[in-house]
């Protein structure tokens, strides 16, 4: 496992992050990643954190809560260099982060096809919540079961 520098997203790292995302496919036609990254740093209760292995951005997470629960998105590592151990690190880092704000419980979507994703947050001690989840655009775009 190789060790990362954890820190929360700076301006000049926007771009390289939105890039990672992107490699990652972890974008949506629906979401602008640029506006994302912009919310979560907008406040005290989110932040985006990054993990660099050397000078590269290799690992991302957007963490944040609502005062009783914590969410993470865009949880990515490079597919150059995965199974290292660095997913592990950057959910870790979240966890603490929001430990840190006081939150006792994460939660998180993951898509059923993503056998990948569901294995690996598994093997983090995730559980299947039995939840149901609803949505609607605030506005006024038509809400399909993939957005």
């Amino acid at each position: 496992m190789t060790a990362l520098a954890i820190d929360a997203i700076g301006d000049a790292d926007v771009e390289e992050v939105v890039a990672l995302w992107q490699r990652c496919g972890l974008t949506r036609p629906w979401n602008d990643p640029h506006a994302d990254i912009a919310l979560a740093r907008r406040r005290d209760n989110s932040t985006v954190l990054i993990g660099r292995d050397g000078g590269a951005i290799v690992a991302t997470v957007m963490v944040g809560h609502d005062g009783h629960r914590g969410w993470v998105y865009y949880v990515a590592v490079d597919p150059d260099g995965r199974k290292r151990g660095h997913g592990r690190v950057i959910m870790a880092a979240a966890e603490d982060w929001l430990r840190a704000a006081g939150i006792s419980k994460l939660q998180l979507l993951v898509r059923r096809e993503n056998a990948q994703a569901n294995a690996f947050y598994g093997s983090l001690g995730f559980e299947l919540s039995t939840s149901v989840m609803f949505q609607k655009w605030l506005d006024g775009r038509a809400t399909t079961p993939s957005n």
